[in-house]
């Protein structure tokens, strides 16, 4: 029995492979900031006003790490 494994990249060129680099690269990014933002965000808000959304402290990471990568 053989199995095929698929070793190949996005691209076939080199430019067409650092392009899909670059591309991951820049949608990370784009999630931490989103990351970020959403935990600094939370973060700066009293724990009254967390409790009047519904939250809590200890739910702020959780929260971001939604916010950015979804579930």
């Amino acid at each position: 029995m053989t199995y095929n494994t698929d070793t190949g990249f996005a691209g076939t060129t080199f430019g067409e492979r650092f392009a899909a680099f670059r591309a991951v690269l820049a949608d990370k990014a784009a999630k931490r900031k989103v990351y970020r933002t959403t935990y600094n965000e939370l973060s700066t808000l009293t724990d009254r006003d967390l409790n009047d959304l519904g939250l809590s402290r200890s739910m702020i990471k959780g929260i971001s790490l939604e916010a950015a990568y979804g579930k």
